[in-house]
């Protein structure tokens, strides 16, 4: 089939992946498509049975693409709209339906062979019986790996199939020219091994399905119909129906169908499936409310703003998604090993059988021998073991509103030496409020000056200066020849004077006279880490204006955690010194760089760089997205903007700092994980093939041992599930 490349990610499309059984399968389909003309880049994900192609569509289509792999022995298919495909847990759940049918009938007929075997029934009729039961399991219920192992010969390629392939019809053919002979027969063995080797296939689907499971939930829990207000009449439309700019209705109990804002109602809704959060957010007119939350108690009228592939959702299970896609560095050593990984295992066969009969073994023996080493090796573990660490993670990390966007992030999280707060809205609240007014001016007439001026300013600061003149009655004048001075201050004229807010520098570069006063009333309100900036007009600054913020409630809480695991804390802001550190002091933030202009903090996070440190930063807004990006790793607010959402490695769905600790434990987890199951895939076939060929190990029990290893490596990914630091 052919896809229509989705408008917003032009030349980029998703395909499900069919056919694959081991890592070596994946990388071949990358080589494949990545040799395509017009293909830029190609990543093919094992775990999760997709490939990821970026690609001109001037030069290709995904109709070539198909069927370049077709050729090769596997199937894709282009993924389907958002909302509309089949998701990976489905297909494995479908996987694990056909492996559950293929293992109970093997299972019928290798029963008895094996009891016939066993049991030491040494007659004509049991051999014959033995020789027609075997065959139904190896034919027909194992035909599988024989189909792919001869689609990958003729491509000149080999994968895990062809080990279990080349085994398995070994010993059937063995026990066929044995059976003529009189001698001892292996067709139990060969049914025991396909058997078993299925029913690893059964439990290795079925976890994995557990372990993908994060998006099918994500899917699941956005609202399938709408109730839309047109001409005054409520209607009930498919979801997929509402456009931007609807009028929708949202009852109690109901879920918001698509991201909006409430024109109408005041309610409490519950927004835990987007931050993790479970307390309910209070909302009112103008309030932005998200697709899939649920309206807890009055009725809300909500103008469709962002719809279908738009919404927060929407978004949420593409960073899912892309992060379970992406391949982290750590994964290059495992590529590398399974791409020869085959071929040097049936070259130790061959070397196996060659070595026991030249030193006079008997003939069944060298065989036994030669088969154990085909059926032990296992590539599967190897190319699991990171894919399906980063599937449960990032699944894992989607659920407590914490959002991987790169599979890097687990890797580098481990090495990360310092975490850099931009201070307002992480660390505090970021609502500031006019705490202190000193002046030996009329106050009225003082705060009508200052606050007409600072109300021309999009700046925090200067909305909360402007809105403590309003809660003081005071109503305030139009404002010309407007300035601003990024993190400095601001000048207008109010009824026909020129008005100076800003910090001292500011005021002395514009010649007013600072009273010594005024100066002792800044340091005595920092000291109470108040932000305070001086106002002024006529040549004399005229008083000093101060605004708090407060700390968030976990903000202690979790720069102690980080210090914990050895990581040290530093503050940024723009504050002057004195207010910094009393709020790091409070917060117990030893290192504080204050004063720094907004287009600073990222060289701020290049001198801490230069240090020979690895630097995570942490913030929200527009002018913290070059510090963001230059960081090692960037840790976004979600409640920020889309600019520092963009920016961020790692997204957060929620300003709690506490969700910063959080992030960088599961990371650890995730990538301590990924390190686990490489080792145990490695330590198993490098302690297992020298016990195969030596002759240690029965066939029948490496296929077990092989079969359940991955079914490990899957396992140990699924305790991540449980992570609840």
């Amino acid at each position: 089939m052919t896809a229509t490349v989705d408008e917003d990610k032009a030349g980029s499309v998703r395909f499900e992946v069919a056919g694959m059984s081991c890592a070596s399968c994946a990388l071949r389909i990358e080589r494949i498509l990545s040799k395509q003309p017009g293909v830029v880049e190609a990543s093919v994900n094992f775990a999760g049975a997709e490939a990821r192609v970026v690609f001109d569509p001037v030069q290709v289509n995904t109709e070539a693409l198909e069927q370049a792999v077709h050729k090769i022995g596997y199937e894709i298919n282009a993924v389907a709209e958002e909302g509309e495909r089949e998701t990976v847990t489905e297909r494995y759940a479908e996987e694990a339906r056909i492996q559950r049918r293929n293992v109970i009938g093997a299972g019928i007929f290798t029963i008895p062979v094996a009891v016939l075997a066993m049991g030491g029934i040494d007659t004509s009729w049991s051999r014959i019986l033995q020789w027609l039961l075997a065959t139904p399991v190896l034919f027909v219920f194992g035909w599988q790996f024989h189909r792919t192992a001869v689609l990958r010969a003729r491509s000149f390629d080999a994968n895990m199939d062809t080990l279990v392939s080349l085994g398995t019809v070994a010993a059937y053919l063995f026990s066929v020219w044995s059976f003529f002979r009189g001698d001892e027969l292996y067709f139990e063995t060969a049914a025991i091994i396909i058997t078993f080797i299925l029913l690893g296939r059964f439990f290795e689907a079925v976890a994995k399905g557990r372990a993908s499971g994060a998006i099918s939930r994500l899917l699941e829990l956005g609202a399938k119909e709408a109730r839309v207000l047109r001409d005054d009449v409520e209607m009930m439309i498919p979801i997929d129906q509402v456009g931007r700019g609807d009028l929708l209705v949202v009852k109690p109990g109901e879920k918001v169908p698509v991201d909006g804002e409430i024109t109408e109602g005041r309610s409490s809704v519950d927004e835990s499936m987007l931050t993790g959060e479970s307390v309910p957010v209070d909302h009112v007119p103008g309030d932005a409310v998200f697709g899939a939350t649920i309206n807890q108690q009055g009725r809300l009228e909500v103008r469709a703003t962002r719809v279908g592939g738009e919404t927060a959702l929407a978004q949420i299970v593409r960073m899912v998604e892309d992060a379970q896609a992406s391949k982290a560095p750590v994964q290059r050593l495992a590529d590398r090993v399974a791409r020869v990984f085959v071929p040097i295992v049936i070259g130790i066969a061959v070397g196996t059988f060659t070595v026991w009969m030249l030193i006079g073994s008997e003939l069944p023996a060298a065989f036994t021998a030669a088969v154990a080493v085909l059926i032990i090796a296992c590539p599967c573990a190897l190319g699991l073991a990171t894919p399906i660490g980063i599937m449960v993670g990032s699944g894992r990390g989607a659920e407590i509103g914490v959002f991987f966007k790169r599979a890097e992030t687990f890797e580098k999280s481990r090495q990360v030496d310092v975490v850099v707060f931009d201070k307002t809205g992480t660390l505090t609240e970021g609502l500031m409020s006019l705490s202190d007014v000193v002046t030996d001016e009329d106050e009225a007439r003082f705060l009508y000056l200052t606050a007409s001026v600072e109300a021309a300013s999009s700046h925090p600061i200067g909305k909360a200066v402007a809105l403590g003149a309003e809660e003081r009655d005071i109503e305030l004048g139009h404002v010309g020849d407007f300035e601003n001075f990024a993190g400095m201050g601001v000048r207008g004229t109010v009824d026909g004077v020129e008005v100076l807010v800003g910090k001292p520098k500011l005021a002395a570069d514009a010649g007013l006279v600072i009273p010594e006063r005024y100066e002792e009333a800044m340091e005595r309100l920092e000291n109470e880490a108040k932000t305070t900036f001086l106002a002024g007009w006529e040549g004399e600054v005229r008083g000093v204006i101060a605004v708090a913020d407060t700390l968030k409630p976990s903000a202690i809480s979790a720069v102690t955690e980080l210090k914990k695991i050895g990581i040290e804390v530093v503050m940024l802001t723009g504050d002057n010194r004195r207010t910094a550190e009393a709020i790091a002091a409070e917060v117990g933030i030893d290192r504080v760089v204050a004063e720094v202009l907004p287009q600073d903090k990222v060289l701020e996070v290049q001198r801490l760089q230069a240090e020979g440190l690895v630097v995570a930063f942490v913030g929200d807004g527009v002018n913290d997205a070059p510090a963001l990006t230059q960081a090692d790793l960037g840790v976004a607010i979600g409640t920020g903007t889309d600019v520092a959402i963009e920016a961020g490695d790692v997204v957060l769905m929620s300003g709690d700092p506490a969700l910063v600790v959080r992030a960088m434990h599961l990371a650890r987890r995730t990538f301590r994980t990924i390190i686990e199951n490489l080792f145990w895939a490695f330590f198993y076939n490098i302690a297992a093939i020298p016990l195969a060929a030596l002759g240690l190990l029965n066939p029948m029990i490496a296929a077990g041992a092989m079969a359940f290893s991955s079914v490990s490596v899957v396992a140990n990914s699924l305790r991540l599930r449980r992570f609840n630091a």
